[in-house]
């Protein structure tokens, strides 16, 4: 390796999350399944979706300080950790000063609840008695009815009483009970919140805490962050400290990689959430503020690019989607057996959730994928106890593939909802509009979508690696027979030879649906597409009807459906194009991934580190910087996955521990100097050293195949040159 490579950085998490702070319009904190949405002055107003959400229900409507009636002045957000931080304000000025002297500290902690310690810093030469009113509203609205905007016309009755230190709130008139109290050990509650009478002594302080305790059918909820104990030893607390330590290091020569590693390594920890009964079996919520709950294909792709640096990740996800996995058919939440669920939610008003009850399993999706992690995870080391543990599982899935997902027999796994409170559309383009011809025609149902059968593919593939690796070599061959003849039915029913490129899918009368869309990115990375053909999809992918310089598009610029503004019908998402993005690189075409790492990374670098959800879809050539989407999530899982997923691109890693194989493809440029310790291979610690010149790796057995695999001529391919079909 060369001496002349720039030192490979670490960035600071806090400098990090402040960048990411000062360009976020709200301030949202998370942890677990609840969240706390804000102004920058801590205040949670009334109107917009502001709002501090325990299960799916906004608890805390309006949230705001007066001091001596006036509103602080904000002045600053100190970020400490994902659940928590500190705003800095200042009161008006006294009686007789021209500059304020008073500092009002909010420290915020979220957490099924919330904590916060109110503290008045007083910097005059004479004692301030001070007035302050915490002005307090709640209204139990369902998170749908605040997305939706629909909350203040719902006919919900709440109910309301102070009792000495406590203000307590209740939901009346409904069988979902849900309640609330408000306590303040130094204050007074009355119908507009809670009133303090404060003298700060001159150059001192003053500080009071308020907790936040809501209750579901009639029982409390412990306080996360109790007065009594120390905030570090609180249960958030100690879950992100032991997430840190488990995180392997990562140096990285490309800053601004450095940085969106530490931010989202950060989000990651927050966005996890505990299951009371299963505390050991970590999952991520899908994102703040929307998708605060478990969503199957959300975890599990977000499961599948941590997979490298945070293995329990998968294991966790693998084993609670599968005790959640169908057992029954039931037409309103569209459970079938063996299917993997969509989403789980646990608001106030379940008649809003998606087929009317908390579980819904309207994906087509969730269900291939999850063969496939346990697959990845195999390949990764995962314990031979749990991979056996998780089969009935995979092998109930497998069978929801071949007797459900195949409605009519013809070899394609393809949706249709079974009423019209289930989704219209059930891949992760899930938008009423998502899938339509080049024309702009929208495609009927059932729709056979060109990802999923490439999702099925490698579910197929996976499962002939378990079997072999269960020593069953009669379900191992036919599996991979299975995924043979797929493969081969795929390109004769989706390829387009006209385009040069293939279907998103097939519609309800067997018609390929002709738009050229991101999603074909996706069968790259499952290795569903012709070897034949990979250059023309390689090349159409990066041409400028798709590739923006920032992202893949959703949908080709030349569509009559495009709009650049649009959810899924031309915006950018990173997860999607991350997963194009190793796609490419898996069918060799290094020069092309690194474009697209490099545009993902610049992406990033505009957003102060932390991607979001999606990104508006104009060309860099007319616009130079990347579009905010007006309501994406940010933090959001699979967004935050992509950082690690462009560095398993840029190592071109191919793991597999029961054939005893580490290999590296080299290093792309782009990173600059990488070195990695305390990566999990199994039970192995390694560690990897690399930079354009060498790469070298430690820690591994000498029986394991190590080291870096150089691309064979024969199959490298270039765009210009691909064979024609």
């Amino acid at each position: 390796m060369t001496d002349e490579a720039a030192a490979p950085v670490i960035a600071d998490e806090l400098t990090a999350s402040s960048d990411v702070l000062a360009r976020d319009p709200y301030v949202t904190l998370v942890e677990g399944s609840s969240f706390c949405v804000s102004t920058h002055g801590g205040a949670i107003q009334p109107a917009g979706a502001y709002g501090l959400f325990v299960r799916d229900t906004r608890v805390i409507s309006r949230w705001e300080l007066f001091v001596d009636g006036a509103t602080v002045d904000p002045l600053s957000v100190v970020p400490e950790e994902p659940f928590s931080c500190r705003f800095v304000g200042r009161a008006p000025a006294r009686p007789g000063h021209a500059d304020a002297t008073l500092l009002v500290e909010q420290r915020r902690f979220v957490g099924q609840g919330l904590r916060e310690d109110i503290t008045l810093h007083n910097y005059g030469p004479e004692a301030a008695g001070v007035d302050l009113l915490l002005r307090v509203e709640c209204d139990f609205a369902d998170l749908f009815e605040v997305k939706e905007r629909r909350g203040a016309g719902t006919s919900r009755s709440v109910g309301k009483r102070s009792v000495g230190h406590d203000l307590v709130f209740w939901l009346e008139n409904t069988p979902n009970s849900r309640g609330l109290r408000i306590t303040a050990r130094d204050g007074q509650a009355n119908g507009d919140g809670i009133v303090f009478r404060a003298v700060v002594p001159a150059h001192g302080r003053w500080s009071t805490t308020v907790e936040v305790l809501p209750s579901v059918d009639g029982q409390e909820i412990a306080a996360v962050f109790p007065t009594d104990r120390p905030v570090e030893s609180a249960r958030p607390s100690e879950r992100m400290r032991g997430w840190n330590q488990a995180a392997p290091e990562i140096a990285v020569g490309h800053q601004g990689l450095a940085q969106a590693l530490a931010i989202s390594r950060r989000d990651l920890g927050a966005l996890r959430i505990v299951d009371q009964d299963h505390p050991d079996d970590d999952v991520v919520a899908a994102g703040a503020p929307w998708f605060m709950a478990l969503f199957g294909r959300d975890s599990l792709l977000t499961s599948a690019m941590m997979l490298p640096y945070f293995p329990e990740l998968a294991l966790g996800t693998l084993r609670t989607l599968a005790r959640m996995q169908g057992r029954r058919v039931d037409l309103m939440s569209e459970e079938q057996p063996g299917k993997i669920l969509h989403e789980v939610r646990l608001g106030a008003d379940l008649s809003l959730a998606l087929g009317g009850d908390s579980v819904y399993y309207g994906s087509i999706d969730s269900t291939p994928l999850f063969v496939r992690l346990v697959g990845d995870a195999l390949r990764w080391g995962l314990p031979m106890e749990a991979i056996r543990e998780l089969m009935p599982a995979v092998d109930a899935a497998m069978t929801w593939i071949e007797e459900y997902g195949d409605r009519d027999g013809d070899g394609f796994v393809e949706y249709q909802r079974f009423t019209d409170r289930g989704l219209l559309h059930q891949g992760w383009k899930d938008s009423f509009d998502s899938i339509s011809f080049a024309d702009g025609t929208q495609a009927r149902t059932p729709i056979a979508l060109a990802e999923v059968q490439g999702y099925c593919y490698a579910a197929y593939l996976a499962r002939a690696e378990l079997a072999e690796a269960l020593g069953d070599d009669a379900t191992s061959r036919r599996c991979q027979e299975r995924a043979a003849a797929l493969k081969h039915r795929f390109h004769e029913a989706y390829w387009l030879p006209e385009q040069g490129f293939y279907a998103v899918a097939l519609d309800g009368a067997k018609k390929p649906v002709d738009s050229i869309t991101s999603n074909i990115g996706h069968c790259l990375w499952t290795g569903i597409v012709d070897d034949q053909v990979a250059g023309q999809v390689v090349e159409r992918l990066m041409s400028e009807e798709m590739f923006t310089g920032f992202g893949i598009r959703t949908l080709s610029s030349e569509a009559a459906a495009f709009n650049p503004v649009s959810y899924h019908n031309g915006a950018v998402w990173p997860h999607d194009t991350a997963l194009v993005a190793a796609g490419i690189e898996r069918y060799g075409f290094r020069a092309e991934a690194e474009q697209v790492v490099t545009a993902l990374l610049d992406a990033a670098a505009a957003f102060g580190g932390r991607l979001p959800e999606l990104f508006c879809g104009f060309a860099r050539s007319d616009v130079p910087i990347p579009v905010p989407y007006p309501t994406s999530c940010s933090p959001q899982a699979w967004a935050a996955a992509v950082p690690f997923e462009l560095l398993n691109i840029a190592l071109g890693v191919r793991a597999d521990l029961p054939h005893k194989s580490f290999l590296l493809q080299p290093i792309m440029p782009v990173i600059g100097q990488l070195r990695i310790d305390g990566l999990r291979f199994g039970p192995h610690l390694t560690s990897i050293n690399a930079d354009t010149d060498g790469v070298s790796i430690t820690g591994l057995p000498e029986e394991v195949r190590s080291g870096v695999e150089q691309l064979a001529e024969e199959v490298r391919r270039t765009p210009s040159g691909a064979p024609q079909s």
